[in-house]
Formats: structure tokens, sequence, C-alpha cells
């Protein structure tokens, strides 16, 4: 049975801690200054500013510190230092026991995929795809993108509306979003953290990789079934995206739509997240709905009966 997880009110505890890629100190130290003008308190884990090789110390430590709040009965939000890639090393070591019984919200992307399928697949629960501590500078703390993490915290649906785009397919879907990083979901097919795509909205955006491989991670997630029932697909930013000195011949869009060109639901493309600058929150196993016309792309993410709205 899915449970429902607290919103974040004034003085409530927020954890940071960093279960993946090495991050520096100082780029979490001004997001703990803006949580703290949010009006949270933040506790701050060991793996912040410690390093061991890639990672931001060995698999032990980081998942004790990831464990650790998971347990910890005050903390109410866990935001990540950043991603990179570790939580697939640590995944099968961490004890939601207590989690399931106190949830609280789970906050980043990227590597985060990890622990955001885990949790849905596993538990059921809602989670946050959202920015990581490194988003947060003096530049950046009034963008709306910003807002869009402030606002989630606190329990706000998320009405985004985006202009549309020439491979977009129209339609409605109403059901829970799913996702997040592309190659993490491919990683993911086949093992406890795969989640379950049917009647889903997936959403999908990735960085770095070329379109050989784009094509190759959603042929894993169809030839797996995970593209055949969804209600709806949402495509974020696809960043740094590469080709072969020898081309694929296929851009981005068109061998997104070749993979779901046996199946009817609708697609909407140009939705501002991911590896991107411009990286809105999205709500992951919450109520949503997606309405793709000629005119406009509309999601609304979440439930409360008045939302936050954001033109993107």
């Amino acid at each position: 049975m899915k449970s429902s997880i607290p919103f974040l009110k004034p003085n409530d505890l927020i954890g940071i801690c960093c279960p993946s890629g090495y991050v520096a100190y100082e780029r979490v130290s001004y997001a703990q200054k803006v949580l703290k003008d949010w009006g949270y308190e933040v506790l701050l884990g060991h793996t912040l500013g410690n390093a061991y090789h890639y990672f931001s110390g060995d698999d032990a430590t980081r998942a004790q510190d990831l464990q650790m709040m998971l347990d910890h009965p005050d903390i109410k939000a866990i935001i990540m230092g950043r991603g990179g890639y570790g939580l697939s090393r640590i995944i099968d070591q961490l004890d939601f026991s207590r989690f399931s019984m106190q949830p609280k919200w789970i906050c980043g992307f990227s590597d985060i995929t990890v622990l955001h399928s885990h949790i849905q697949a596993q538990y059921a629960l809602p989670t946050l795809h959202s920015v990581m501590c490194g988003a947060f500078s003096p530049e950046t703390e009034f963008e709306n993108y910003i807002y869009s993490f402030k606002a989630a915290l606190a329990g706000e649906t998320l009405f985004y509306q985006w202009q549309p785009q020439s491979y977009n397919r129209l339609g409605y879907a109403e059901a829970e979003v799913v996702g997040g990083n592309l190659a993490i979901l491919s990683h993911l097919t086949g093992s406890v953290s795969q989640i379950n795509t049917d009647g889903k909205i997936l959403f999908i955006e990735d960085i770095g990789e070329h379109l050989y491989q784009i094509d190759r991670m959603l042929l894993n997630l169809k030839r797996s079934g995970q593209l055949a029932h969804l209600a709806g697909l949402m495509i974020g930013n696809f960043s740094d995206v590469q080709d072969t000195e020898r081309p694929f011949g296929q851009s981005l869009e068109a061998l997104i739509l070749d993979k779901v060109a046996a199946y009817n639901y609708p697609v909407a493309f140009g939705f501002a997240c991911g590896h991107e600058k411009v990286n809105y929150s999205l709500f992951l196993g919450m109520p949503s709905s997606l309405e793709i016309s000629q005119e406009k792309v509309c999601l609304h993410n979440g439930r409360a009966p008045y939302p936050k709205e954001f033109l993107i």
C-alpha cells in the first residue's frame, strides 16, 4: 500500500549527503545557506568533501552515511550533494525498513535515479527528481527552477507549461510520473530496482551519450516491455548528445519516436529537466496529468489543490 510522505514545515530538518561521486564542501555550503534562509535546519553528512578515488568515500562509508539519514527520525528530506556514479555499488547494502515506516523525501537526479527507482519499485513511495547542491549559487538562488524545488518541498502541486515541439504526439495522460536518467533506467533493467512503467508517464533525460548508445538503451527498455504500456512519454534534457564519425543516421527525436512507433500514447519533448542549468523539479510516483496540444504542453505534477505555476 502506498504511504504518503509529509511535506516540509518551517524548522524541519533536511539532511545533505553524497552517496555517489565526490563533491567539494564548497559546492554544498551555499545550498546549506539557502535552505536555512528558507527556514529549514540542515544536517551535513560525513561524505561531503570526503574523497576516495572517484567517490565521496569507499562503499562502506557512503552506505553508512546514507543509512544514517534514511533512519534519522527527525530528517524530513535528504538532498544529495551530487550524482555521478556510485549508488549501484551500495543500493543492496541499504536497509529501508525504518525508512519505509517513516519515509522522507529523497531529492536529486542523475545517478540518484538508482535510489528513486529502487524506492518506487520496492516500496511504492514517491520521491523528488530535483536539483542537487551544486545548483545553488548567488546567481541562481532566485531562478524559477530553484523556486520549483522550494515549492515541491512545501507540498505545492507543480504546474508547468511550455511550447509545443514539432515532434510531439498529441494527447492526454493522467497517471503517476516515473523515470529519470535513461542510462540508469537501462542499467536497472532486470534488477529488483526496475520500476513498473505500466500505466505511467515515463520521463527520461541524459547527458554525454552517443546517438547509438541512446538507441541501444531505448531498445533495452522496449525489449523488456518498459515502453509498451505507458500512459505517456515525456522527454527532458538530452545534453551534449554526440554522433560517431560515421553518422548514426537519425536525430535524437527521430530515434525516440522510432522506438515508440507501435504504441499510441502521447509524447512530449522539451521539458526543461535534467543535466542543464535550468532543471525543474518533478514529483516521481505522484498523481499527474499531461496535456499535449498544438498550442501548448501542460503538466500538473502533484496533488495539492492550488498549483504553483511555471512557464518554461
